[in-house]
């Protein structure tokens, strides 16, 4: 399939290209120790949100004041963790079927610029997708990251922002795509006029993610034919 249509196609990472099975809470028990001497007792919920969301919710649970000293502090703690888990990360988890050949087929078929729109940090979110090789085909340097805000469509605006800037293009809403397996990323499509695409890899089911209003679901990535017609909407 190929196609001249113009489009930001925005992938979310965890549930959607790649399942770690849960490593990050294991690097936020490990983080919360080291940075403010705490044991974790309270987890919040990681599914569709932001890495500011998660650890200004986990301090405040855990009786800490959230002061950005300390985010920051919590978040260079974090990147180096994964960066030491790197090298076993390909072997902790896996690339969700099709993830490769959905990157690969999408930058194939041409018309279509390829960044992030995730709840991580950037660097995590390099180390996460390159223990996959699943990085070529993205422009990190456009993406809308977990620091940036705990509102996820925060998140949409500023990749879009920054594409404009980058690519001298308006990508005006209609030619946005955004990829997520959680209603957190269907409303921050939305809250855009972006396309949502649902990816029902994660812990919501193809309905859950219809009724949160995406406009295609897919089950999961492993048909490119169909993951290309619900970027270039051919279908």
């Amino acid at each position: 399939m190929t196609s001249s249509t113009h489009r930001l196609v925005l992938w979310d990472i965890d549930q959607t290209l790649i399942d770690l099975r849960g490593a990050g809470r294991g690097w936020y028990r490990q983080v919360l120790t080291e940075v403010t001497g705490v044991t974790l007792t309270e987890m919040p919920d990681f599914f569709g949100r932001t890495e500011r969301a998660i650890t200004v919710e986990l301090l405040t649970r855990h009786g800490i004041e959230p002061t950005e000293e300390l985010i920051q502090r919590m978040w260079a703690a974090l990147t180096a963790v994964s960066e030491t888990a790197l090298p076993e990360l390909g072997k902790q988890g896996l690339a969700l079927p099709g993830a490769a050949a959905a990157l690969a087929g999408v930058a194939g078929a041409g018309g279509a610029l390829q960044s992030l729109v995730t709840g991580n940090l950037r660097d995590i979110a390099w180390h996460k997708l390159s223990a996959f090789s699943l990085h070529t085909h993205l422009d990190f340097e456009i993406g809308g990251y977990g620091n940036l805000s705990a509102h996820r469509p925060d998140l949409v605006a500023y990749a879009v922002d920054r594409a404009r800037a980058a690519h001298g293009s308006p990508f005006e809403p209609a030619s946005v795509v955004v990829v997520g397996d959680t209603p957190h990323d269907i409303d921050a499509a939305r809250a855009h006029g972006a396309v949502a695409v649902g990816v029902a890899t994660g812990r919501f089911d193809e309905q859950a993610l219809r009724d949160a209003g995406a406009q295609v679901v897919l089950r999961d990535l492993s048909d490119t034919n169909r993951v290309l017609a619900a970027v270039f909407g051919e279908g």
